[in-house]
């Protein structure tokens, strides 16, 4: 019988801090908080952020609202248990930063750092991911400026207003009678790298319902139709620009395998002696910890797996 309790440790999902909605559209307050000497300012830049790194771990670089000026614009990320304020500035270059820190992505530094360093990052890089391809209003193309704490860009000539979009996408590990895990290589990936499957929602689609149609179509498995053949386990954000991810297990009732050759380039079952093996002989690579997929793997092999085996 598939085991209903939840992913409890999406790294990714991570969130310490109250995001306080309410105080976005209370542009008093947020001066205040940023004329409040223990507001804390995180610097991103083109999807890197300031941080300090030890032996196998990592800190965010904050400042202090003090070295803003008024060419930066900042997003309001939220509130801790301490009542401190927390926002993000957003730089086009590195050097305009006022901190000395290394620069690193979330996909680099991400499983290191704290609860609430995790989930800051993860929403200052959607906020920054999103600013960065909405140079314009969507409806006319005119300029767009930034409102409620950068959480919305409204047109200056309609005053049609924009919000961050997040896009449903499932990631799928598929299981056969005999209990071995379906996985795969990407087109685009060297032989060795595998991981499992994922796509996007389509318009008027189910997430349930684009698990069925993505496994057959890049795989040609098929699930099996009965209630408890897709099982949802968890979501993580995943602003690569900007997804969030929904993870399943499912249980197949056509293994035989044709992959599309457009998407994934090969497919395989494994039973979890031959996965432990190919993984130890360095045939096989699985994703890294801060990706969902290693969590959907680790949930059916049983237990965390081996740092270095992951890409």
């Amino acid at each position: 019988m598939p085991d209903r309790l939840l992913l409890d440790d999406l790294l990714l999902s991570r969130a310490a801090v109250d995001r306080a909605a309410n105080r976005r559209a209370d542009e008093n307050w947020q001066l205040q908080r940023l004329a409040d000497s223990k507001t804390r300012v995180l610097w991103v830049a083109k999807g890197v952020a300031a941080v300090a790194e030890g032996e196998g771990t990592a800190r965010l670089v904050f400042s202090s609202a003090a070295d803003l000026n008024s060419s930066i614009e900042v997003s309001f990320l939220g509130i801790d248990d301490d009542g401190i304020a927390y926002f993000c500035a957003h730089v086009e270059n590195q050097n305009d930063a006022p901190v000395q820190a290394d620069w690193k992505s979330l996909r680099e530094v991400g499983r290191s750092l704290s609860d609430i360093d995790a989930g800051l990052l993860v929403t200052a890089v959607a906020l920054d991911n999103w600013r960065a391809s909405t140079q314009c209003c969507a409806k006319c193309g005119g300029e767009v400026v930034s409102q409620h704490g950068g959480w919305s860009l409204r047109c200056v000539a309609d005053e049609a207003d924009h919000f961050p979009r997040t896009e449903p996408a499932v990631i799928v590990l598929v299981r056969d009678q005999d209990d071995r895990a379906l996985l795969g290589r990407h087109v685009n990936w060297p032989p060795g790298l595998v991981s499992t499957f994922a796509g996007f929602v389509e318009a008027g689609e189910s997430a349930e319902a684009a698990v069925r149609r993505e496994l057959t179509e890049e795989t040609g498995v098929v699930i099996d139709d009965h209630l408890d053949a897709v099982q949802y386990l968890g979501s993580q954000p995943w602003p690569f620009p900007a997804s969030l991810m929904l993870g399943y297990h499912a249980w197949a009732k056509e293994t035989t395998i044709k992959v599309d050759e457009t998407e994934i380039a090969e497919a395989n079952w494994y039973s979890r002696d031959e996965l432990r093996a190919a993984c130890a002989s360095g045939e096989l690579k699985l994703p890294s910890s801060i990706s969902i997929s290693r969590r959907l793997i680790e949930r059916w092999y049983g237990e965390e797996l081996p740092a270095d085996w992951s890409w």
